[in-house]
């Protein structure tokens, strides 16, 4: 199992970190040692000082593929859920800086958390009009619903099918939406899909 993010993927997000607008979505990847599940708390890092939360949409791939038409990759998942790209910002912007990898800013472990995976069929959703959002402490911090995706979904999994192929239980993490920010110990975060909250992180 591999987990596939995809960065800049909201216009507004892109804006708020002064970033361009991609012309192909931006890929980058964590290991399976990243995901907390369960709703178990995140334990702030020591080489990090400054945490920030992305919440976003997760598909899970459901059949291998390989080079998948835009026109197929629907086929190609059934369920969704909401995770977080916890992001190490200050070791991320040394990163842009020298122009290296966002490997030690986005990888490390505990960096994935996630809820449980629902079927998009008993939502009865479809994949790109999913209102999502984001709780700190109550208040809300992020909403968005998928249309205001740059790639919509089935474009993402085309794109990566083209380099990397795609197994049954591999994560996709779509991107985030405007509103990040920090967190600090002690923090509650909620994530919360078409209504219902099915994320709990807490910040230790």
């Amino acid at each position: 199992m591999k987990i596939i993010c995809v960065g800049r993927n909201y216009t507004e997000h892109i804006e708020e970190l002064n970033n361009s607008k991609p012309e192909s979505p931006v890929l980058f990847l964590k290991p399976d040692t990243a995901l907390v599940k369960g709703g178990e708390a995140f334990y702030y890092p020591d080489f990090s000082n400054q945490i920030d939360y992305e919440c976003e949409l997760v598909i899970k791939i459901s059949k291998i593929g390989k080079s998948i038409p835009v026109s197929c990759a629907g086929n190609y998942y059934e369920e969704v859920a909401l995770g977080l790209d916890l992001t190490c910002r200050d070791l991320q912007s040394k990163e842009k800086a020298n122009a290296l990898p966002w490997t030690l800013s986005k990888a490390f472990d505990y960096s994935a958390p996630i809820s449980d995976f629902f079927s998009l069929k008993e939502l009865g959703k479809d994949i790109q009009n999913i209102d999502f959002s984001l709780l700190k402490n109550g208040e809300v911090v992020q909403f968005a619903n998928s249309s205001q995706m740059i790639f919509s979904v089935d474009e993402i999994i085309s794109y990566i099918s083209q380099f990397i192929s795609l197994k049954v239980g591999d994560l996709i993490f779509t991107g985030t939406p405007a509103g990040v920010g920090s967190v600090k110990i002690g923090d509650k975060l909620v994530g919360v899909l078409e209504g219902k909250e099915i994320l709990k992180c807490e910040i230790k």
